[in-house]
């Protein structure tokens, strides 16, 4: 077996293992918050074990690993949250049955790593909190860096269904899994095992005439909703194509629901001055959809750059489409001036 197909056998077993936790975790809400005496404490327990998990079971296949994720296990070691270091332990054993605190707080530690290596993966354990506890989308997000570009994208979507015509406001039985290597395309089973049957995604081209549906998020704050309704009106006004109905889902989903055709678009508009993206918000979901044959670059047309740290310090927003669409929101972006010179 090759290199890449190790990484990625191992990425595929951390990810599905982490999103079966997940899952549980889900299932068992209301009890987790009557332990823990708080409302989000679910997701942060799901959080913890998803990392610790992916950690492990990378390290379990691939050796020693440089992973950059988003948690330390700072707020587990205080003894004031020592309810939820337990809750964390219970949900990983799920599928590590030799878990213990200690195993958990090094494994989570792995996820410390730096980004002053040629390559290195990054992962979000879960992205997507909200949807996560509204029972709703929210995705494990594990992708591996070289140079500045993410070269494979593993992202279990356990909520999302297969099937494009089921709603996106509930919960799935089985869930998707998108993995794919750079050059080698992109690839969709389902999440809930990662055994079955396996499908190669190619997303076509917009064509003209065609409606043009904006993949959104549930949580309006993630992107500047006027700017998106403004980029919209642009291409109409220009006889460029209508505007269809938005796909409203949280998560980096989005991506893979424009890797596979169900929205023509996912932007990421900036809110705020200064707002710098992490990378583990976009690394594995980028890659998704760039094998599936869409563009991802910033506001500017700018290739995502990953070798800047732990945020997308050369990058402002998210433009993620396929060919003409993408090249509809660029020219509207820049003549409603939302990317200034």
């Amino acid at each position: 077996m090759s290199n890449i197909a190790k990484q990625v056998e191992a990425a595929r077993h951390a990810v599905v293992a982490a999103s079966i936790v997940c899952r549980e975790v889900q299932d068992n809400l209301e009890e987790i918050r009557s332990i823990t005496k708080n409302d989000k404490s679910p997701v942060t327990v799901a959080d913890y074990a998803s990392q610790a998990v992916v950690a492990m079971v990378l390290q379990e296949h691939l050796g020693h690993v440089h992973l950059v994720a988003e948690e330390s296990s700072t707020f587990l070691r205080n003894e004031d949250n020592a309810l939820v270091l337990d809750a964390v332990v219970a949900a990983a054993r799920g599928v590590w049955d030799s878990a213990n605190a200690e195993k958990i707080l090094e494994a989570i530690d792995i996820g410390a790593g730096d980004t002053d290596h040629h390559s290195f993966w990054t992962l979000d354990p879960i992205d997507g909190t909200k949807g996560f506890l509204r029972n709703q989308q929210y995705a494990v997000a594990l992708g591996f860096v070289e140079g500045d570009t993410p070269t494979i994208g593993v992202m279990g979507c356990p909520n999302l269904p297969v099937n494009m015509s089921m709603p996106l406001d509930e919960r799935d039985e089985h869930g998707c899994l998108y993995y794919a290597v750079k050059g080698d395309g992109v690839y969709e089973s389902r999440c809930d095992d990662g055994k079955a049957e396996t499908i190669r995604i190619t997303r076509l081209d917009h064509m003209e005439g065609e409606e043009i549906s904006v993949c959104g998020s549930v949580e309006k704050a993630h992107t500047n909703v006027s700017d998106m309704d403004r980029i919209l009106a642009w291409i109409e006004e220009n006889g460029f194509g209508e505007a269809g109905e938005p796909v409203r889902l949280d998560s980096q989903c989005k991506y893979a629901v424009v890797a596979r055709g169900q929205a023509d678009a996912y932007l990421r508009l900036p809110t705020k001055p200064g707002y710098v993206e992490r990378i583990w918000d976009h690394a594995a979901g980028a890659c998704i959809a760039s094998e599936s044959g869409a563009f991802v670059t910033d506001i500017y047309g700018r290739n995502l750059d990953f070798s800047h740290g732990r945020g997308l310090e050369k990058n402002k927003g998210i433009v993620c489409a396929p060919p003409r669409v993408h090249g509809l929101m660029l020219r509207a972006i820049e003549a409603l001036g939302i990317a200034p010179a």
